[in-house]
């Protein structure tokens, strides 16, 4: 038999507003790659991009809140301290309104927001939209 349908709704409101402070364990992450069975590999903005980490997605969130390559996640790193395995942590709570958690000040300067927009110094150098240059330019040139 299916959750039902007021456990989806809980989980989609816990994850839509973000929390006024972090715990200490608690971090900001870029997932990286989809590892299979609720296992996502991570980026921590504090690491090296050498250094992955392999992290766990929770009961409560599997087939409820799906996770893309390049979206945020908080994640617990101090979940499986005391435990040998190769997990490095477990997701807490997914990113998913973007714009306001970036208004927070804990949100990590490393993962700064890139513009789709050319810069200034780009656009003199892009010939994109333009015509190619006229024969007659290059007449006047060699007369």
């Amino acid at each position: 038999m299916p959750r039902p349908k007021r456990h989806l709704i809980a989980t989609a409101q816990e994850t839509l507003s973000p929390p006024a402070s972090l715990p200490e364990n608690h971090t900001i992450a870029k997932v990286r790659k989809a590892e299979g069975k609720n296992l996502y590999s991570v980026e921590l903005p504090s690491l090296p991009t050498e250094k992955i980490l392999l992290v766990e997605l929770p009961s409560r969130f599997r087939s409820q809140i799906w996770l893309k390559r390049g979206g945020y996640v908080v994640v617990d790193t101090g979940a499986f301290a005391g435990r040998e395995n190769k997990l490095d942590g477990e997701i807490v709570n997914v990113v998913r309104d973007e714009r306001e958690w970036r208004k927070k000040e804990y949100w990590p300067a490393e993962f700064v927001k890139k513009s789709s927009y050319l810069k200034e110094s780009d656009e003199e150098e892009s010939r994109v939209g333009q015509l190619p240059p006229s024969d007659d330019d290059e007449e006047e040139g060699c007369v």
